[in-house]
């Protein structure tokens, strides 16, 4: 997977990472194998942490919405949020959290302003469904639905620094108008 890829681009060799809301793990074991990072995850579904542990991964059964307390200052080299900071209610406390126990922090969502969703919503007047947004509207465990452009400003006003960005779709990089043409978003970000 492309977004596999990327953020592994961001991840030098033996790094520390800590992945929250890390599900089965696919992402962990590909960085695992990949850059041979020393990775933990925090997953609250008791039976992706029985996936996670049956491919020797190392997870906490926790929930990120209630802060990370039990890991000191900048105890991670990267902390990733990929597809999981649009389900935490409370995005800035959660982020900020991550930034307090990671050195950079890693975001990957769905861009909620793909036109192939404003089409859905446009013509047929409903929540779309699309391969990255799954779930229909009264199922989804997505909380906040926003943009690329969204993320960019929620960024500024809460002085977090945008290092790289990388909008993509299924097999390619998306360079010409992302916010509209992209269906994820990746974020590679600091403190400012």
């Amino acid at each position: 997977m492309l977004d596999n890829k990327i953020i592994s681009g961001w991840i030098p060799k033996n790094a520390t990472v800590l992945d929250l809301g890390c599900g089965e793990g696919r992402l962990m074991f590909y960085l695992k194998q990949q850059n041979q990072a020393v990775i933990h995850g925090v997953e609250i579904s008791e039976q992706c942490i029985y996936k996670c542990v049956g491919k020797g991964l190392s997870v906490f059964h926790s929930d990120i919405e209630h802060g990370l307390a039990d890991f000191p200052d900048n105890s991670f080299d990267f902390v990733i949020f990929y597809q999981s900071l649009q389900q935490i209610k409370n995005l800035d406390f959660a982020l900020n959290e991550g930034l307090r126990v990671g050195k950079k922090v890693i975001v990957g969502f769905p861009n909620f302003a793909y036109y192939k969703s404003r089409v859905v919503l446009l013509f047929q007047g409903k929540a779309p469904v699309t391969k990255d947004l799954p779930y229909r509207w009264d199922n989804t465990p997505n909380v906040h639905f926003f943009g690329i452009r969204d993320f960019k400003s929620f960024c500024k006003d809460n002085k977090i620094k945008i290092e790289q960005e990388i909008a993509a779709s299924e097999k390619k990089v998306i360079k010409f108008m992302p916010n509209l043409m992209a269906e994820r978003a990746l974020f590679l970000l600091s403190k400012d």
